[in-house]
């Protein structure tokens, strides 16, 4: 069931401002919502790891999935405890491991992972879908993006089959959606794995190893994918989809995956 952002919980997420239009010829003074933003530490055995700038929305999710991608953890039985503070800006994580060596402590804006890598493992999957299923399911994606509906300035990834949409992230940073996405499916014990993955931003490298490391086979946006993406798509099976809008899309790898026999 996919569990979308209650109006109580905007004001976490999102800060009503005063902002000034200026539409046909004459200024206009009114409120508008924006997007708030934390910095957010993770700290893992007593020592600070990570600081991330994010939306202070299922931070808990964002700690399991950034622990995930970074491979500190293989799973969530690595983990011993956690606890996670909105308020003290932190999340305090104890590996089951005390003696698990640290990386240095690192600081991330909204461009994503700390570790850079340029291949990914093969995505082994029978997973198809129909054009007409990627773009109805596009279409239900936009129509539940509730905090980009609100004040802009997000982006939103949202974990799905090929008739529902499962779980959904929004945030300021690309890459944290995806963790967000990883951690709440480590949590609540829903398979990655044979899904769809639905995105509104660039689909860039980090991206599509990110969605290798969930498994998924076919990965959606409204926008245009990097020559860096579109080759490691094409090495680990993976069927890269952009452009998804409205009543067309555009296939860059792997289109058999969609019932593209060229």
């Amino acid at each position: 069931m996919l569990e979308a952002i209650g109006v109580s919980d905007m004001k976490d997420v999102a800060a009503e401002v005063a902002c000034h239009r200026f539409s046909n010829g004459e200024w206009v003074s009114t409120p508008v919502y924006v997007p708030s933003e934390m910095e957010f530490t993770i700290y893992v055995n007593q020592k600070a790891l990570v600081t991330i700038l994010c939306t202070a929305a299922k931070l808990n999710y964002l700690v399991i999935g950034y622990l995930y991608a970074e491979g500190i953890i293989s799973g969530i039985g690595d983990v011993a405890s956690m606890r996670v503070s909105e308020e003290e800006a932190l999340a305090d994580v104890r590996l089951k491991n005390p003696g698990y060596k640290l990386p240095a402590l690192r600081k991330l804006g909204c461009s994503g992972s700390s570790v850079f890598k340029t291949r990914g493992k093969r995505v082994d999957s029978e997973l198809v879908a129909t054009p007409e299923e990627v773009l109805s399911l596009m279409k239900r994606f936009l129509e539940q993006m509730e905090l980009y509906r609100l004040s802009g300035g997000v982006h939103t990834s949202a974990l799905s089959d090929t008739g529902k949409l499962l779980i959904l992230a929004e945030d300021i940073g690309r890459h944290n959606t995806l963790n967000k996405l990883q951690g709440e499916c480590l949590l609540r014990g829903i398979a990655t794995r044979d899904r769809l993955l639905l995105i509104t931003g660039r689909i860039s490298s980090e991206m599509l190893l990110k969605a290798e490391k969930m498994q998924t086979p076919i990965v959606v946006s409204r926008h245009a994918p990097t020559r860096n993406a579109i080759l490691l798509a094409g090495d680990m099976g993976i069927a890269l989809v952009g452009q998804a809008r409205c009543d067309h899309l555009a296939v860059f790898t792997h289109p058999e995956r969609l019932g593209c026999s060229t």
